[in-house]
């Protein structure tokens, strides 16, 4: 090795750099966490703020869509039956409630109806929205509101108001917490087309509808209700019906059902003792339907108004006896087996017209098929699955075949009007041709006959009880014996009464029915429709025929039943009035 190459020196160690901080940078760490803490803070008092000052806009947040504005029901009078109101309904978010002790205590201090345990579980979780409480008042979200509980806000919706409470419930229906119809015509509106228009979220308010207008009278369907209830308690029967229906044009003036519920609580309407018994209820009609089997007997050319029926005995279908209640054991002539309402005769005239012309009678006059009209709520009629000749000796007298009361009502509407067979309506202003299912179900003189013997019934018969002196007044009476369990119960029977006025020309048709009336003081141990049904309808008539508009008139139509005269037909000496009324002109 040379000087000129020196050794080369060892590698030396590297040295650890010593970190210094500089006290100004420590204010500066210092200060940034001071205001990252006052930031999160005022973050805090600025929510809670928030919370505190949710108003009636923020209520659009909630994930459930508004309740849309429903048209106006009014009466055929103009008369309110329901209308939309404003209300509210209260929300909470969960998971922006602070204290949920305390809130479950002040909601309670102001719904006190709500379940402790269920809103504690609902506002403890951390959902983001949860229903307090549907449709409050006014009155109640203000008071919540002055609770000021942070997370806790109110929707402003409507409310359906009935303000005649249970008048006309069945025929009304009902909505549901969305302001949905679920029931009667609320659902008919929706069906027709409204429901189009809240599915398409259009922003409607109730003076943008036009109202439904209905064929109900408020002020017979309040009097009609009130006489029907205390006839109810008067037989002790657990319910009863009623209908007023034009039949002139088929638009029901009042339909009663009782019991009955009011609309303003929803969820009365689907309970089975509510149901709409004229509409829905499926029932064997009796001797009423003796009116339809009359008619059917003379226009089929079989029989006249002077025929003979031989009611001696019993009609007999193998082991099978069709008997009388109280038989007059003799020949009858059709007048006079109308007025006994004898079972015997009358299967007699079914069965000489035979079972295909009574089924096919029947179905003309609409009772075998299902009577629709805007009440959603309707039944089919139980009819016979093998139709035989017993069959139409006992549906002859109205046993055997079950229909609505309201399809009977327009059976024989269409045999006292002139042969119309016109289809019920509930609205108003309905045309009746477009609603006409036959226009000629019966000649002329067929349904001259028929209220000439309605007529006769109710001045000698077992009707005489519901004739009103100043009124022509003509009916048929009925009584059944319900079926229980798939047997006939002789203990329970459901009596009626169906009568027309005037029964010269038929303007109204009214019933009355009764379900299950007991024998009382007054009635001689006896159920049947004369000692019940008919009284009652007298006295419901009475109340409700000068709220018609139909006063009481001095003395008795003119000719009233002029091809009935011309043949001379049994018991026209019967129709001269006591000499309180009048005597039938040219008689």
């Amino acid at each position: 090795m040379t000087e000129l190459d020196p050794a080369p020196a060892a590698p030396t160690p590297p040295t650890r750099r010593r970190r210094v901080i500089e006290p100004g940078r420590n204010r500066v760490r210092t200060a940034i966490t001071i205001v990252a803490f006052a930031g999160i803070y005022a973050t805090l008092v600025l929510r809670l703020a928030w919370f505190g000052s949710i108003d009636m806009a923020d209520a659009s947040r909630s994930p459930a869509p508004p309740s849309i504005a429903r048209p106006d029901i009014l009466d055929r009078n103009g008369d309110l039956l329901a209308r939309d109101i404003p209300s509210f309904s209260a929300f909470a978010e969960p998971r922006r409630i602070v204290d949920t002790d305390e809130a479950v205590e002040k909601i309670l201090a102001v719904l006190p109806d709500l379940n402790a345990r269920s809103l504690y579980q609902r506002l403890s979780g951390r959902s983001g929205f949860t229903w307090i409480k549907r449709s409050i008042t006014a009155r109640e979200q203000q008071a919540l509101w002055e609770q000021g509980i942070p997370g806790v806000g109110f929707r402003r919706e409507t409310r359906r108001l009935y303000p005649n409470g249970t008048a006309a419930a069945q025929v009304l229906g009902a909505v549901n917490i969305d302001n949905k119809g679920i029931a009667g015509i609320e659902r008919w509106i929706d069906q027709s087309g409204f429901e189009v228009l809240q599915m398409a979220g259009l922003d409607l308010q109730r003076q943008d509808l036009e109202p439904v207008q209905l064929s109900i009278d408020l002020k017979v369907q309040h009097a009609f209700t009130d006489e029907l209830r205390r006839e109810i308690d008067r037989y002790k029967a657990v319910g009863g019906a009623g209908l007023v229906l034009d039949v002139t044009n088929g638009e029901v003036v009042s339909l009663v059902s009782l019991p009955d519920f009011d609309p303003n609580d929803a969820t009365q309407a689907q309970k089975p003792e509510n149901i709409n018994r004229i509409n829905v209820g499926v029932y064997e009609m009796g001797s009423t339907f003796k009116a339809m089997t009359t008619a059917m007997a003379l226009d089929s050319g079989v029989f006249n108004i002077h025929s003979v029926l031989d009611a001696s005995k019993p009609l007999s279908f193998g082991r099978f006896r069709i008997n009388d209640f109280r038989g007059e054991k003799r020949p009858l002539n059709l007048p006079e087996a109308f007025l006994v309402s004898s079972n015997i005769a009358f299967g007699r005239m079914a069965m000489g017209v035979g079972v295909e012309g009574h089924k096919s009678f029947l179905r003309q006059l609409g009772q075998l098929d299902r009577l629709t009209t805007e009440l959603p709520e309707s039944a089919s009629p139980i009819v016979p699955r093998n139709w035989q000749a017993v069959n139409t000796a006992t549906i002859a007298f109205g046993h055997g075949l079950a229909v609505t009361p309201l399809q009977a009502a327009m059976g024989v509407g269409a045999l006292v009007n002139g042969g119309r067979l016109i289809r019920p309506t509930f609205v108003k202003g309905t045309d009746p041709v477009a609603r006409t299912i036959h226009d000629q179900a019966v000649t002329p003189e067929t349904g001259e006959a028929l209220r000439y013997l309605m007529r006769l019934n109710a001045i000698s018969g077992s009707a005489k009880g519901a004739n009103i002196e100043g009124y022509y007044i003509g009916g048929k009476t009925g009584t059944a014996e319900k079926v229980v369990n798939g047997r006939y119960d002789k203990s329970r029977v459901m009596t009626s009464f169906m009568g027309i006025l005037p029964a010269n020309d038929p303007k109204y048709l009214f019933l009355v029915i009764l379900d299950e009336p007991k024998a009382v003081e007054g009635t001689h141990g006896f159920r049947t429709s004369g000692w019940n049904a008919v009284p009652a309808a007298g006295r419901i008539l009475r109340r409700i025929l000068p709220i018609m508009r139909m006063p009481p008139t001095m003395g008795n139509p003119p000719q009233p039943f002029p091809h009935t005269v011309a043949q001379r037909a049994y018991g026209l000496e019967r129709l001269r009035m006591p000499a309180s009324d009048a005597v039938l002109a040219n008689y």
